[in-house]
């Protein structure tokens, strides 16, 4: 049989459809995260509905500014609302998308890259920072004279990819006993959003002091990650900014997670704010460090944090947790296997070298694993972690649950908002 030509009116069609798929795709690929009546994925709408009289209450009490909070269950968002102001003075209203310096939140996506590495046969997390930074083959640690002052002596055995993942590396952020040749050499902040120096650099030198800790003796939270991002560089060839890029925030719709904000972003980055001395909310100094609001709009753009260096916004940051919950896996993007997630949310230091109760460590992640000993709602196997400037979120794999909350307070003082975030959230899971 002869089959019938195809018509002008047929190829205009076939065109207008491809041209609708081509524009509708990045919002299809965007929605991973539907909305959901409460009620369907086992919340009480009412009791849910707790959490905005509590932190409405923070802002009456002058003790928040403003804050982003989102709860998703079985993949969707049953509660996402913003309180408060972008920027109280100027009476910009916090929106949702509003974006936040997530500072050690960011710790985890490069965790993940790191561990993407390893799937591909690049790395072994086993294997010696050393074979990857040469600068790190032999290494030096401070210790402690008997009266005063420390002696450096030579790590007892190399630093590995893994120590480094779960802090167990002996480097802090430069506090320790050689405190004052971390500070002579300009390297004693989680802050690098205003260096100039890119991050391999600043990484290399930091390889020459002193350390704290011999590797694999106890949990020392510092710069860790920043040196898994530096090794991100040297084993994929390409900047930890363009490898992150292209290898997870793209694949996962992360539109706005960022080192440096874009120009036409500006508008939505929250202002940080501080708790001073008698106990009130102020703006932070602008310009300023840390808690300045401007290096990422207007610093030099050249450092890369793999430690602290991230902005991004809590729908963001909810679809990288539900991709961990999910075993590695969103929206028919594959970042790591499930047996990848599950190594790096268990334990990796053993009985009571972690500090916080009922908790061990992972490879990025805090675990829990005695709910009782912790004294807090929560299931045994959740996992998470904060940031510096009052930020935190969780993953409850047995309630699939993602829960994120942002605000932006440094210092932060003695609020109890992620406290009371965790109470009201659990007692509205009602199935």
């Amino acid at each position: 049989m002869k089959s019938s030509p195809i018509t002008n009116t047929q190829i205009r069609r076939f065109a207008t459809l491809f041209v609708c798929m081509v524009i509708l795709a990045p919002s299809i690929r965007a929605q991973v995260l539907p909305d959901a009546d409460p009620e369907s994925v086992g919340f009480s709408a009412d009791r849910l509905a707790r959490l905005d009289a509590e932190f409405e209450e923070y802002l009456n009490e002058g003790e928040l500014a403003g804050a982003v909070i989102l709860v998703a269950r079985k993949g969707q968002v049953a509660y996402h609302k913003a309180f408060g102001s972008l920027d109280k003075e100027a009476g910009v209203p916090m929106p949702e998308d509003a974006i936040f310096r997530i500072a050690s939140q960011t710790k985890a996506v490069v965790s993940v890259g790191i561990m993407m590495l390893q799937e591909e046969g690049e790395l072994l997390i086993s294997d010696s920072v050393g074979k990857y930074l040469p600068e790190f083959l032999e290494t030096t640690v401070a210790e402690p004279i008997a009266g005063n002052g420390y002696r450096v002596v030579p790590a007892k055995r190399p630093i590995t990819i893994r120590d480094l993942l779960s802090h167990m590396s002996g480097i802090s952020y430069g506090y320790g006993l050689a405190k004052d040749r971390w500070e002579e050499a300009g390297i004693q902040s989680w802050y690098f959003a205003d260096r100039e120096e890119p991050i391999r650099e600043t990484i290399r030198r930091m390889a020459a002091l002193p350390m704290d800790e011999h590797p694999g003796v106890r949990y020392i939270y510092g710069y860790s990650t920043d040196i898994l991002g530096a090794l991100i560089e040297a084993v994929s060839g390409e900047s930890l900014a363009d490898f992150l890029q292209q290898r997870i925030l793209d694949p996962l719709g992360m539109k706005d997670t960022h080192f440096y904000l874009p120009e036409e972003k500006v508008n939505r980055l929250s202002v940080v704010y501080s708790v001073n001395e008698e106990g009130e909310l102020e703006r932070a100094p602008d310009p300023g460090r840390m808690a300045g609001q401007g290096h990422y709009v207007t610093g030099p753009r050249t450092s890369y944090s793999g430690g602290a260096g991230l902005l991004s916004t809590a729908e963001d940051y909810a679809r990288f947790l539900q991709m961990m919950l999910n075993g590695g896996e969103l929206n028919g993007q594959r970042i790591l296997s499930p047996s990848t997630v599950k190594l790096m949310t268990v334990d990796h230091q053993g009985d009571g070298v972690f500090s916080d109760p009922g908790e061990g460590f992972g490879l990025g992640f805090y675990v829990l694993e005695d709910v009782g000993e912790r004294g807090s709602p929560g299931y045994v196997g959740e996992f998470g972690w904060g940031g510096a400037y009052h930020s935190t979120y969780w993953v409850d794999p047995s309630q699939e649950l993602v829960v994120v909350y942002f605000t932006q307070l440094l210092p932060a003082g003695d609020i109890d908002d992620a406290a009371k975030l965790r109470a009201l959230v659990y007692q509205a899971m009602v199935e």
